[in-house]
């Protein structure tokens, strides 16, 4: 059993070393090749998921010979293969309910390159779960950095290079941000392995010595992956990255991307800072505000859209603000029900993505609203699926949405100073999502404007309706069975204490 320990360095090699090998594989090749990859992570996961879960206890893997506080580690406990775990589900079914698009959408002598860019992604993702180092995160960043905007571009069109050149100057931004409080960090206690790091920050608050410049990096780290993971006001540019990358990589981008950044600054909170100091510092309160502005502005510009993909893109702007009006609320409760809705919002956005595009597939392509009239006839699996997805952004018993509210109704409870502006909050955007997510569902089930041929109303592909077939049990396996989840990252939680 403790042969384990290794898997979660053997996951972030495994996936870097199969980016490699593509640099010189067919894309048909990259591409099974790719797809092996993830569904091995899913059983390394997996394997540390129910390892951490029988011991109780999260363990080290050090990197090399030397020791902390020089040494390079890993840290793997039952919140980190959680998150590994789904990270790598949501992964695979992205994958395959858009791959038949990567090779129409991608010119054929790159197509290698996508699941370069995508071996590329799921490297750093895990190693910003499982890392135990600040300067391999800051590494990693900058690696997901650049295989998102290789994603985005990849279809060389106007809109992806533009969508790109947009994200990347904001998270590089971010990124920046990121590294200047590192560096600080570094000056004041030396270390940036997290729990030496962690221990100096508590002397530092003990003593009262290096508050101004622990302070900054407090502000410094929250908004610099802020920014990056798109929290309003930082979410101009989420519309045309999301909008308009292939299927495969929207639902990657919106599902994960982002999601990579939020966990780590959960870490960085829990493990290096500390709670009780970040809460004391106010920025959970500012967190706390633009997460709400977020919910409310994400959904109102949602309602606003006639493109459908823009419309779910900034209903993403939307999810993130629950996830940080969770974080902000400063309590164990509300930092629960933020990573819970950290893979609710992860399985479902991805659900969307893809089930969307066999809509547009038996529309003539189009993305507005009466162009999409009746297309939940003409593509069954398509609607069927992206109705369950509307229906858990909304909050619908037994799909995983519904237990993300839920989760954060009862943590508004528990913070009294806030509960009153959460509770508004939760049931404004909750109408406003049932707004542009039920018109939408109306609309591809309402005759459509024009027949269609037998050309124009094709099924899905195979691979399409699995990927929405298991979407969608992902998301009741989220709803129905989420006291175990839940109990899950309470334990993981109280591990990074």
């Amino acid at each position: 059993m403790d042969f384990i320990r290794n898997f979660p360095f053997f996951s972030i090699i495994l996936a870097m070393f199969c980016g490699i090998v593509s640099s010189v594989l067919k894309g048909h090749w990259a591409k099974r090749l790719c797809l092996f990859m993830v569904t091995a992570q899913i059983v390394l996961s997996g394997s540390v998921l129910f390892y951490t879960v029988q011991t109780g206890e999260s363990f080290i893997y050090m990197m090399g010979h030397f020791p902390a506080p020089w040494g390079n580690e890993i840290r793997a406990g039952i919140l980190e293969a959680l998150m590994a775990t789904g990270f790598s589900v949501i992964m695979l079914l992205s994958l395959l309910g858009g791959i038949s698009h990567v090779f129409t959408d991608v010119e054929g002598t790159k197509t290698n390159l996508f699941f370069i860019l995508v071996d590329l992604l799921m490297s750093s993702l895990l190693a910003l779960i499982y890392t135990n180092d600040l300067f391999t995160a800051y590494v990693f960043v900058e690696i997901n950095t650049i295989a998102a905007c290789g994603l985005i571009m990849i279809r060389q069109n106007g809109h992806g290079i533009v969508a790109a050149i947009r994200y990347m100057v904001m998270s590089l931004l971010g990124s920046g941000m990121f590294l200047i409080s590192l560096t600080l960090l570094y000056d004041i206690t030396g270390h940036l392995l997290m729990e030496p790091a962690r221990d100096a920050v508590e002397n530092i608050v003990r003593t009262g010595s290096y508050d101004v410049p622990l302070l900054v990096v407090i502000g410094l780290m929250s908004v610099g992956l802020a920014v990056k993971s798109g929290l309003y006001p930082f979410h101009s540019w989420i519309p045309e990255t999301y909008g308009y990358a292939t299927p495969a990589a929207s639902a990657i981008l919106s599902s994960l991307v982002s999601k990579g950044y939020i966990f780590l600054l959960i870490k960085v909170f829990y493990r290096v800072l500390g709670f009780g100091t970040v809460v004391g510092s106010g920025v959970m309160n500012l967190l706390f505000v633009f997460g709400l502005f977020g919910m409310l502005i994400g959904s109102v510009r949602a309602i606003r859209e006639t493109d459908t993909r823009r419309m779910v893109a900034y209903s993403s702007v939307a999810q993130i603000g629950y996830i940080y009006m969770g974080i902000g609320l400063g309590t164990q409760a509300g930092m629960v029900a933020a990573v819970f809705h950290i893979l609710t919002h992860a399985a479902t956005k991805s659900l969307l993505f893809i089930s969307a595009v066999g809509l547009y597939e038996v529309s003539d392509g189009r993305t507005d609203y009466v162009s999409l009239r009746g297309s939940g006839y003409r593509n069954r699996t398509a609607g069927l699926a992206f109705a369950v997805g509307a229906l858990s952004m909304v909050g619908f018993p037994m799909l995983s949405g519904f237990i993300s509210k839920l989760l954060f109704a009862t943590a508004a409870v528990q913070s009294p100073h806030k509960m009153v502006f959460t509770i508004l909050g939760l049931a404004v955007s909750t109408i406003l999502n049932a707004i542009y997510f039920l018109r939408l569902v109306i609309s591809i089930y309402s005759p459509p404007e024009r027949e269609y041929g037998p050309d124009e109303s094709h099924q899905a592909s195979r691979m399409l309706k699995v990927a929405s077939f298991l979407f969608v049990a992902v998301n009741l396996v989220l709803g129905l069975f989420s006291k175990p989840i839940v109990d899950g990252i309470n334990a993981g939680l109280g591990m990074f204490l």
